[in-house]
């Protein structure tokens, strides 16, 4: 089965993140921000850009000297000598199966739902990290804390999961994980306080094997066009794209209802979830 995001280089660019850039950037709550004059505001999003800015510039300039080697290396032979691609026929023949297509789909809701609750548990906590009393900039780093800690419990679980694989059914076990999560889910939405956060962080535990295990239920039976369609799955991280800026815009509503928007916009993500519930069942079953 393929492996998912990695977890430990996401918990080393989280350390790396919060340890040499978050830490030079300026300090200014939000509030603080508004009642600066349009000069003193450029002057310090500008210096706040070049914190951001240098470390991509350093690792473009990793990736360029890496395509350089990869152009210039001699590549060894794989001694397949039928490189022939037959796209529109291996395409019409995978996806008429109801096991791909689906995966395909449910790959598309998982990675979504991952990069969203990895993403805005930082909004989420840091609302009711003030409401505790913190200030914003505490906020925000007790929240940057817990999404680390739901990351070491992705970690973690990831063993455990795939124990339980040699007792139960793929199928079986995505359907009672993405049950689980739902449920976890639905939490984040009715609390309100630091239970919330916690259901958040928890929801990390059922995520852990979600990805290899749609993964591997896809790409079951499909013999020849196994790697075909294992290029679709990938592409289903397209995902982890379209549905987090969704998910960012109704947060940017502040609230509906009268009720927190941070809150209700976890329903995106347990709609996500029963998606994934749905696949888990109809591939239990056979």
């Amino acid at each position: 089965m393929a492996q998912s995001f990695n977890p430990v280089g996401s918990l080393l660019g989280m350390w790396v993140a919060m340890n040499f850039i978050q830490a030079r950037l300026n300090p200014m709550e939000t509030d603080a921000r508004a009642m600066l004059g349009d000069a003193e505001f450029e002057a310090m999003r500008d210096a706040d850009l070049q914190v951001l800015i240098t470390p991509y510039l350093l690792i473009g300039l990793v990736v360029i000297a890496m395509l350089l080697v990869i152009r210039l290396a001699k590549m060894p032979g794989t001694g397949d000598k039928d490189h022939s691609v037959y796209f529109l026929t291996s395409l019409k023949r995978i996806f008429s199966l109801p096991r791909y297509r689906e995966g395909v789909i449910a790959q598309f809701f998982y990675v979504g739902v991952q990069i969203m609750c990895w993403t805005f548990i930082i909004q989420y906590g840091t609302r009711v990290f003030m409401l505790e009393g913190l200030d914003e900039k505490s906020a925000e780093v007790l929240s940057q804390k817990y999404n680390i800690v739901a990351m070491v419990i992705f970690c973690c679980s990831r063993f455990v999961c795939t124990y339980l694989l040699r007792y139960i059914n793929a199928g079986k076990l995505l359907a009672s994980l993405a049950v689980a999560a739902a449920l976890l889910t639905a939490g984040v939405i009715l609390f309100q306080d630091r239970t919330g956060v916690y259901c958040l962080v928890g929801v990390s535990a059922c995520m852990s094997l979600m990805f290899p295990t749609i993964y591997g239920i896809a790409l079951e039976g499909l013999g020849d066009d196994a790697k075909f369609g294992a290029a679709g799955l990938i592409m289903a991280i397209l995902g982890g794209s379209v549905l987090p800026p969704v998910q960012a815009s109704i947060i940017d509503c502040g609230t509906i209802g009268g009720f927190p928007a941070v809150n209700l916009s976890f329903v995106l993500p347990l709609i996500c979830f029963l998606v994934i519930i749905v696949y888990g069942v109809r591939r239990a079953r056979g």
